[in-house]
């Protein structure tokens, strides 16, 4: 009788126990694709807009909003600046990781930013603009809570090598997540000069819908380029845990030209144009790169002072920029232009978008268009392997993308095994733009080759971008 006794009670506190642990764990389901297809051919630009947007909310940190379509990600990261006293919540974290970069974050704004401005039409074609302002405002909103003072400015939270020995959720995370930041005895020009593009880029977005908002960016974008020039460093000098992971090889000088003209391009005031051109010769900043991204924003600032200037030195820079990677650079066999080992896919979109802007300028039009349209082909499967490198996109695509919150099983299951399990991940991450390929054209959808296959904000950033441009094409 007394076993009877406690069995029944053990039960009936199992029982309450499980029906507690439901009502206080979210439960999270992989969710069908938000976006439909519209049928567009040959690919379907419109829906991998659309799913580009959604591989953002998957990124967001912080406390999510109500409409937010991923629902097997839940609020996170909710004490982050609590070591420094100030509020550091949302923003994104940078790739399968959870640590929260602000130099590619800054950029990744800039260039979504980049594509509403110039590619809203493709925008509202497709029904992304509401979308495209929310992932943007995501990481505006995270910006101006970094700015707390004049000169000062919070760059990055988490440390690297913690975060990175961590694989789970990031709603399940208990390391310690210390914020750094750059300040007037310790600066960073770079940092400060891509999150001043970024502020003055979204002010353009945001000025017919939201004013107010729009003069709040673009104040803060204009004090954060005074800091950026006035006190010149390498950001990695103060935030030095970031050295390992983004360092900015290329130095501030792009940063700097970059701030300036998205200012002159936000304000009409020709003194901001004036100090870009300084900033240009004094950085040589109109040779040739090798590439265009979060380090390296050269191809960016010549494109920005054709379309601000004009003159014909600017156009004889960018057109030999698209020269170089139409027809000098290397490519791998399938016909992707190969820029650097790391993403590769990632480079080939950047440029793309950089060849369609040119286009748009009208520098030779349907040679860039042409040329951008096949790159992101080759995103998309056109490739002997017919296989899409977009998470949910196309035919065969992978499945199994280096993102450690996606690899999770529901929760709330363990996800130690997260890395290692052989099958594909749990939560389909849609819209996301894997590494890609390596330069003999070899690509395996594996989870543990994140060379090839990890995922990143900036990855899909000028992506984005490119992918409007082409439905305004359609």
């Amino acid at each position: 009788r007394f076993t009877a006794n406690m069995t029944g009670i053990l039960l009936k506190t199992c029982l309450l126990g499980a029906l507690a642990l439901l009502h206080s764990t979210t439960v999270s389901a992989d969710i069908p694709n938000p976006c439909a297809s519209t049928g567009m051919s040959p690919y379907d630009y419109s829906q991998a807009l659309c799913m580009s947007y959604v591989f953002y909310e998957a990124q967001r940190s912080g406390k999510l909003p109500g409409d937010q379509r991923v629902t097997w990600r839940g609020d996170s990261a909710l004490n982050d600046g609590s070591d420094v006293g100030h509020d550091l919540t949302g923003g994104y974290y940078d790739a399968g990781d959870h640590v929260k970069f602000g130099f590619p974050m800054a950029f990744t704004a800039t260039m979504l930013a980049w594509g509403q401005i110039d590619f809203a039409n493709g925008h509202s074609k497709a029904g992304q603009t509401s979308y495209g302002h929310a992932a943007l405002k995501w990481a505006t909103d995270y910006f101006l809570k970094a700015h707390t003072a004049t000169n000062e400015f919070y760059g990055q939270v988490g440390e690297g090598n913690t975060d990175h020995a961590y694989w789970g959720r990031p709603e399940d995370m208990t390391m310690s997540r210390p914020s750094y930041k750059i300040d007037q005895s310790r600066p960073g020009s770079d940092l400060a000069g891509e999150t001043a593009a970024a502020l003055a880029a979204a002010s353009i977005v945001f000025k017919s819908s939201d004013s107010s908002y729009s003069s709040q960016v673009l104040s803060v974008a204009k004090e954060l380029y005074e800091f950026a020039d006035q006190h010149r460093d390498i950001y990695t000098n103060a935030i030095t845990d970031a050295a390992s992971f983004y360092n900015s090889w290329s130095g501030y000088g792009d940063e700097l030209a970059w701030a300036a003209l998205w200012l002159a391009r936000a304000t009409g005031d020709n003194s901001y144009l004036d100090r870009a051109k300084g900033h240009v010769s004094e950085f040589n900043l109109l040779g040739t790169p090798s590439q265009f991204g979060w380090d390296d924003k050269k191809a960016g600032v010549q494109a920005l002072l054709v379309l601000l200037d004009g003159s014909s030195e600017y156009t004889n820079a960018l057109n030999q920029f698209l020269n170089f990677v139409r027809n000098q650079a290397p490519y791998t066999p399938e016909g992707l232009v190969f820029l650097d080992a790391w993403g590769s896919n990632r480079h080939a979109a950047n440029v793309a978008f950089i060849a369609l802007y040119a286009a748009k300028l009208g520098i030779d039009a349907g040679t860039n268009q042409q040329w951008a349209r096949g790159q992101i082909g080759q995103l998309l499967g056109d490739n002997s392997r017919y296989q899409s490198f977009v998470v949910g996109f196309g035919v065969n695509p992978p499945t199994r993308p280096h993102h450690r919150s996606s690899s999770c099983p529901d929760r709330p299951a363990d996800c130690s095994n997260g890395l290692t399990n052989s099958g594909p991940n749990p939560q389909t991450l849609w819209g996301a733009l894997v590494g890609g390929p390596a330069q003999d054209g070899s690509y395996n959808d594996d989870r543990q080759d994140y060379q090839h296959n990890e995922v990143a904000c900036d990855y899909n950033a000028a992506y984005t971008g490119a992918l409007a441009a082409l439905v305004e094409l359609s």
